[in-house]
């Protein structure tokens, strides 16, 4: 069994998750009642698009080879971690909505690395110090991506609840608190994890602003300060609404230029 054969079953599986969420988003709109039922059958096949589609990423440690991580791999990382949050959130939480953009994406990252075999690599022993720092750093990025997704999901409920358009779509989102609680959540724990990634990276690399990273490094410091200023607004001021959403967009584009940007740069023009 190849990586391939693990990676196509998880995308058919990601597929019918989708369809499922969108029947059952349509359902709840006519009533509420249907959704129960529904909820059972898109949450077995989206736990299990999210168990072949970690071990198909896992692949070569099955073999004792090191991983490799590459611009289009480290986006289906972002992705298996960002749906795999989400998933859990939906267990206790309303927020389907969320999966419905997500999950398309996380589909798009499977395909792409199936079809990037001979894009340029760099080997990762996931088992060494750079192994942690890398994993912990995936798993902020996908908190804070995730947040940001929430945050303009927030900032159309509030658009329309402003204008008074509360049908369709809108009725099947949390309430405009529930849904200002799961952003600062997300940021929180978003925060604390880009922290044990900075203070990782600064330990078992040896420069963080060497010419490779320095960017890297810069950008992510830049995100940190700016999500944590968020927090501490909300706290202090009570920051919320429109001025919270642009906040986290900020955060999360420095963010995204970070991991993504520079990756790119690295691999598709310097290389």
């Amino acid at each position: 069994m190849t990586a391939t054969l693990l990676s196509l079953p998880a995308i058919l599986l990601y597929f019918v998750t989708w369809l499922l969420i969108i029947r059952c988003i349509k359902a709840s709109i006519k009533s509420p009642d249907t959704q129960k039922k529904t909820n059972k059958v898109y949450f077995v096949t989206w736990f299990l698009a999210l168990v072949l589609h970690i071990t198909s990423l896992h692949f070569p440690l099955f073999l004792n080879k090191p991983l490799t991580l590459s611009f289009v791999s480290l986006g289906s990382y972002v992705m298996w971690f960002l749906s795999l949050i989400l998933f859990v959130i939906t267990i206790r939480r309303k927020v389907e909505s969320l999966a419905v953009v997500i999950l398309p994406f996380t589909l798009l990252s499977i395909l792409l690395t199936l079809s990037s075999s001979l894009e340029p690599q760099t080997l990762i022993n996931m088992k060494s110090g750079l192994g942690i720092h890398v994993l912990v750093s995936l798993f902020a990025y996908s908190v804070l991506m995730l947040a940001s997704f929430q945050a303009i999901v927030l900032a159309s409920q509030n658009n329309h609840l402003h204008m008074h358009q509360t049908t369709g779509f809108i009725r099947t989102l949390p309430s405009l608190e529930d849904m200002e609680y799961l952003l600062f959540r997300l940021i929180g724990i978003g925060v604390i994890l880009l922290t044990i990634s900075l203070f990782t990276g600064f330990y078992y690399l040896d420069n963080m602003f060497a010419q490779h990273v320095a960017h890297k490094t810069i950008l992510s410091i830049v995100a940190w300060v700016i999500f944590t200023a968020l927090l501490f607004g909300r706290w202090r001021y009570g920051w919320r609404g429109r001025t919270a959403v642009r906040w986290t967009l900020a955060g999360f584009i420095m963010l995204m230029l970070a991991f993504f940007g520079t990756k790119f740069v690295q691999e598709f023009i310097l290389s």
